[in-house]
């Protein structure tokens, strides 16, 4: 299977038909070299504000508004994409009014046939908390693919190891991020190496990049697209299976063998993801000893 992952800078758009021409030109480049799976990163969606004039896209709360306003075209165009190219594409997520005051954060994967799967992130950072107001959504999905089993754990969820293992049965992890730090952007990916080295999976990494000035809300982005696994048998010894260009827009490709993920986990030289229930289920089970100094 190869892999496609996106370092995908956000635009201001001059018309609906622009934002098609972007994103069919992504998918055309990505499907022509092979890729079976494509990833977009989180928020990437946010360009689609910039439709409704830059006065509204710098405004945050008018920005979560449009984008969420336009996305049932956004997803439209995808699912088209997806048949037209014979791919998977997880579109960049984007805030969602769904049926509530405030947005989820969402991402939304395509099969070829068309039919999508959403999945909203769990946990939101300090920002999205305040003064974004965005809000946790539905509950984590294992989604059933001809590709295998997919999960995703967008941004600042891969950081969190109990959301992985709750995905520990998907064969592959995909992980769109929205970083405005180097700082960030390294938080998330030794997140999602570290999920692949537990679920013994392939975790897969995109990012936003470039400067968006007309917007409040992603105005900075640092990243690269990237593809991890496991440092054990069948995969590189560093994990790494492909890693863009810190800030470079485009696509990073990984091949990854058939049946690699059902082999490190049955033959590797070590056996994470089998041997997680060995570990203390609760702080009862830890020991404090005492290695002071004394006085008396």
């Amino acid at each position: 299977m190869k892999i496609a992952t996106a370092a995908y800078p956000m635009a201001v758009l001059e018309s609906w038909a622009a934002y098609e021409d972007k994103i069919a030109s992504w998918v055309e480049e990505a499907a022509g070299q092979g890729a079976e799976l494509l990833l977009f990163p989180e928020y990437g969606a946010m360009e689609l504000a910039t439709l409704a004039g830059l006065e509204v896209a710098g405004d945050l709360e008018r920005s979560l508004h449009a984008v969420s306003e336009r996305l049932g075209e956004a997803d439209a165009l995808h699912a088209r994409l997806a048949a037209e190219q014979g791919v998977h594409i997880c579109a960049a997520s984007a805030p969602v009014f769904a049926g509530g005051v405030r947005p989820v954060n969402r991402a939304r994967l395509f099969a070829p046939s068309g039919n999508m799967v959403h999945q909203d992130k769990q946990i939101m950072t300090r920002f999205e908390r305040d003064p974004w107001g965005v809000v946790g959504g539905d509950p984590l999905c294992l989604i059933e693919t001809d590709l295998g089993r997919i999960g995703i754990l967008i941004c600042y969820d891969s950081e969190f190891p109990l959301l992985g293992r709750a995905l520990s049965e998907a064969d592959i992890l995909l992980v769109p991020s929205c970083t405005e730090a180097l700082a960030g952007y390294w938080r998330v990916r030794i997140g999602a190496m570290a999920r692949a080295l537990e679920a013994q999976c392939v975790a897969v990494m995109s990012s936003t990049v470039g400067a968006a000035p007309w917007s409040e809300a992603v105005d900075t982005n640092t990243g690269a697209g990237g593809v991890f696994g496991p440092p054990d048998l069948g995969f590189p010894p560093t994990g790494v299976l492909a890693e863009g260009k810190l800030n470079a827009p485009g696509w990073t490709y990984a091949e990854v063998p058939h049946g690699a993920v059902a082999r490190v986990r049955r033959e590797g030289v070590v056996a994470n993801r089998a041997h997680w229930a060995e570990q203390p289920r609760d702080t009862a089970s830890v020991i404090l000893r005492d290695l002071r100094a004394h006085t008396s």
